[in-house]
C-alpha cells in the first residue's frame, strides 16, 4: 500500500514523501513500478516493514491458507507516523468503494492513538474542510473521495497516467476458489490437495497483497477497454476482489477503527 504524506512539523520540512507500508507480500510488478516512479519522479520515499512491526508486537504470522498481513499494516503506519511526526496522509480511498469508506470524510480525524471514529468525523458542507488538529493527532486525506471507479479511469484515459500491468488483462497461472474467486499463484499460498491451478486471461481492480487480491476474468487490455468493462460491471472493485473484506459485514470498518488506513 502506497500513500503520499505530508511532513508539516518536521524540523525541515519535506513537501511530500512516498510511504510504503511493506507486508512481504507484494506483486513484483507493484515493487518494480514504485521504483521506478521513485526514480523518474525524483520522490523522496521511506518505507516501513510489517513483519518488523509483528515483530516488535509479538504478533505470530497468520496460519491460513491466505495468510495476509494486511490487517497489521496498521501497526507499521502508526509507527511511521509517529516516528516521522506525520500529521496528513494522503490516499486514494473512494466511498464507492466500501461502506466503511462511504463514513470517511475528505478529512478523516484521527486521535494521538491513530484510532478512527466515524461519530467523531467533522461536517463538510459544501466542502468547506477543517484540518485542524493538535500535536500528536493526523488526518487522512482522501481528495477523491467524491470520485467513483470510472472517473478516475476517464482521469487516467484524458492525463495519459502509466500504470501498473497487472491492472490490465494477461495470462497468469491462479487458484480457483470455490465461490469462483481467483487468486493468483505465488509462494505465499499454502496449497491443499484439492486445490485447482488454472491459466486464466485476468486483470486486477484494486492491487493489495498477494494473500488478499482475487483478480476477474477480463480481455481488456487498454485504459478504453477497461472503461468500456466497467460501464458493464454493477460490483465495487473491493467488493468484486478483496478476500480481506469478506471477514465480516464490518471487516473493513473494524480495521480502520484500529488505524487502517
Amino acid at each position: 500500500m502506497v500513500h503520499l504524506a505530508r511532513l508539516a512539523f518536521a524540523p525541515n520540512p519535506i513537501p511530500f514523501t512516498l510511504l510504503h507500508i511493506d507486508t512481504g507480500h507484494n506483486f513484483t510488478e507493484t515493487l518494480s513500478f514504485r521504483d521506478e516512479l521513485v526514480h523518474t519522479m525524483g520522490l523522496s520515499i521511506e518505507v516501513r516493514s510489517v513483519v518488523e512491526a509483528m515483530r516488535k508486537r509479538e504478533i505470530p504470522e497468520p496460519k491460513l491458507k491466505f495468510p495476509s498481513r494486511n490487517a497489521m499494516q496498521s501497526f507499521a503506519l502508526l509507527d511511521a507516523i509517529q516516528e516521522l511526526n506525520i500529521d496528513a496522509c494522503i490516499g486514494g480511498g473512494r466511498r464507492d468503494e466500501d461502506k466503511a469508506r462511504a463514513k470517511e470524510r475528505i478529512f478523516s480525524f484521527r486521535d494521538h492513538e491513530g484510532t478512527w471514529n466515524p461519530l467523531s468525523q467533522r461536517p463538510e458542507p459544501w466542502t468547506m474542510l477543517n484540518g485542524r488538529i493538535n500535536p500528536g493527532e493526523n488526518v487522512r486525506v482522501f481528495p477523491l473521495s467524491n470520485w467513483t471507479e470510472l472517473d478516475v479511469w476517464n482521469y487516467i484515459q484524458r492525463e495519459q497516467i502509466a500504470l501498473p500491468s497487472l491492472y490490465f488483462a494477461h495470462e497468469r497461472l491462479c487458484v480457483e476458489l470455490p465461490d469462483g474467486a481467483l487468486m493468483a499463484y505465488s509462494p505465499y499460498v499454502r496449497l491443499e490437495s484439492t486445490d485447482v491451478l488454472v491459466e486464466r486471461n485476468v486483470r486486477f481492480r484494486t492491487i493489495g497483497d498477494m494473500t488478499c487480491t482475487a483478480a476477474i476474468p477480463s480481455m481488456a487490455a487498454s485504459v478504453e477497454e477497461v472503461i468500456t468493462e466497467l460501464n458493464q460491471t454493477q460490483i465495487s472493485e473491493r467488493g468484486a476482489t478483496r478476500l480481506d473484506d469478506r471477514i465480516s459485514e464490518a471487516g473493513m470498518e473494524d480495521r480502520k477503527r484500529q488505524g487502517y488506513f
